[in-house]
């Protein structure tokens, strides 16, 4: 059984309902389970990882898994937790009663008491890994300025106007912003707002109000809908299960320039906002 993430654009991440869907499938081999052995093969990912971080992490249980933004945590026996980035080519394989002989690009191997072996491994190195204390967690340096959960109750029309209130920015640009809103990537912010009928292009002050009001359920029906499809396929993500996610077969405009648009039949335009493509109808984005 494997679970794997690689986003094989350059630039881009997996995105909240890809590294939910990891976090998902992390579940049932780590949740519950004493971590028996941890190997660290190199001293850093993005940054170096923190002082005698495998035997911090060995003989220690794992009570919980969650996701904040893109960050995956992993809430210790100890009163710490394990928090994980997996960058732009980071993945977790999981293998089930026999340890593999690690790779080059195998940095983390954690074996458990049920049997199982998970294997980060990063290619670019450009994910990370952290132990904090829980009680200091929502003050860690990456997690501390990060706005509300998209899918989480505190997020909705009225705080969305708030935090767009003033902004001069394209309201794409704005999206992107993780002290907006956490864990938007490229990918959702075009899907979304074309389902909420907003240009990418609109200043973000003016989408504040009914079009925020419109745009939030837009949002969280778009991240839902991948999330139980189990994430994009791009390229070679993988489910835990091994089965490739198929939310990639129902983008409206995203990767779709010049084909026609399901509402007005119109075709697809796609241009470069803060270096990154953006996908929308001309014609029923306002």
């Amino acid at each position: 059984m494997a679970a794997s993430v690689k986003i094989g654009y350059p630039g881009a991440m997996p995105e909240l309902p890809e590294v939910e869907t990891v976090c998902r499938g992390l579940e049932g081999p780590l949740v519950g389970r004493r971590l028996t052995n941890v190997i660290q093969r190199r001293a850093d990912l993005r940054w170096p990882l923190p002082d005698n971080f495998a035997e911090r992490l060995q003989g220690r249980t794992i009570q919980r898994l969650h996701r904040r933004a893109k960050f995956i945590l992993a809430d210790l026996d100890d009163g710490w937790v394990w928090m994980t980035h997996l960058g732009m080519s980071g993945r977790m394989y999981i293998h089930q009663d026999q340890s593999p002989t690690p790779g080059k690009h195998d940095h983390i191997l954690v074996e458990t008491d049920g049997g199982h072996t998970v294997v980060y491994q990063d290619h670019r190195r450009f994910g990370m890994m952290d132990l904090v204390p829980a009680a200091e967690l929502n003050e860690h340096r990456l997690l501390r300025d990060i706005g509300p959960e998209p899918l989480g109750n505190e997020f909705n029309g009225l705080v969305l106007s708030d935090a767009l209130r003033g902004r001069r920015t394209p309201i794409k640009s704005a999206l992107l912003d993780q002290k907006i809103v956490a864990g938007l990537g490229n990918i959702y912010v075009c899907e979304a707002l074309y389902h909420s009928g907003i240009s990418p292009r609109r200043l973000a002050s003016s989408v504040a109000g009914r079009r925020a009001e419109r745009l939030v359920p837009a949002i969280r029906d778009v991240l839902t809908k991948a999330i139980a499809k189990g994430g994009s396929t791009l390229r070679d993500y993988v489910q835990a299960s091994g089965e490739l996610g198929y939310f990639q077969h129902e983008f409206a405009v995203y990767g779709r320039e010049g084909e026609p648009c399901t509402g007005c039949g119109k075709p697809i335009t796609r241009l470069v906002q803060s270096g990154r493509s953006t996908f929308f109808c001309s014609s029923c984005q306002r």
